[in-house]
């Protein structure tokens, strides 16, 4: 059985229609990073990577306010 240009449109359309148009880059640009790393590992070359960014620190949580005592 051969393919033709019809049967690979019918599975891009399913494909956009499983994962939507907004995946469908990201998972793309996930797999060409994936083949350069996997490329840069086969040459033997070190990966140029940047170093992780560092995490923000948390916001700080304020104490409640210290009850007061009325003086009458």
């Amino acid at each position: 059985m051969e393919f033709s240009p019809w049967h690979l449109l019918i599975i891009a359309v399913v494909v956009v229609l499983l994962f939507g148009t907004k995946k469908i880059p990201e998972f793309m640009r996930g797999m060409g990073e994936g083949v350069r790393s996997f490329k840069e590992g086969m040459r033997g070359d070190a990966p140029a990577t940047t170093p992780p960014p560092t995490p923000a620190a948390p916001p700080a949580i304020a104490a409640p306010p210290a009850p007061t005592e009325e003086k009458k």
